[in-house]
């Protein structure tokens, strides 16, 4: 795969959502069919011999990888939502923001002990979504195969924040 035809794909918008933060758009890379077929088969690739359960995608964006790549996979698709979301009972974990606290929720039977899961979203920033997400998956007795994201912000080090999982991404700014 060509990283530097898939950053291109890639749209900066700077000052969103608040002034100082260059956000990193992934919609013209989702919306060309071919580049996002390439992504998801490089990453189902990676996966094809792991015996993958099912995938945990992470509100909103990382529903779509998430999706994709359960198909992909042929494994289940597991929806990690923000608090109050979710219809049945849950599991809560949570996380520190900037300023105050958010919470994120899985249905309580959503993984069973022993499961293999990857967790996959589009991006790594801070660390604190994807490190509840874990903690989640955890609580629920899932195995976490790997961490799997198109972009790592790599100047934010929220990798560090996730030292007992492995981590994989096509992309790091």
């Amino acid at each position: 795969m060509d990283i530097g035809a898939l950053r291109r794909k890639i749209r900066n918008i700077p000052d969103f959502p608040k002034a100082g933060i260059l956000f990193r758009d992934i919609t013209p890379l989702l919306a060309d069919g071919p580049v996002f077929r390439q992504v998801v088969d490089v990453f189902g690739d990676r996966y094809a011999d792991q015996r993958i359960d099912a995938v945990v995608g992470v509100e909103a964006r990382g529903f779509v990888m998430s999706s994709a790549l359960a198909y992909r996979l042929g494994a289940g698709n597991i929806l990690v939502r923000k608090r109050g979301k979710l219809p049945f009972r849950t599991r809560r974990s949570t996380y520190a923001l900037e300023y105050g606290t958010d919470t994120l929720e899985i249905h309580e039977d959503a993984i069973r002990p022993g499961q293999r899961v990857v967790v996959a979203d589009d991006l790594l920033a801070t660390g604190g979504t994807i490190s509840a997400t874990a903690d989640l998956v955890r609580q629920l007795g899932g195995t976490i195969v790997e961490l799997a994201f198109l972009i790592v912000l790599t100047d934010l080090k929220g990798r560090d924040r996730l030292q007992q999982d492995s981590v994989f991404s096509l992309i790091q700014y």
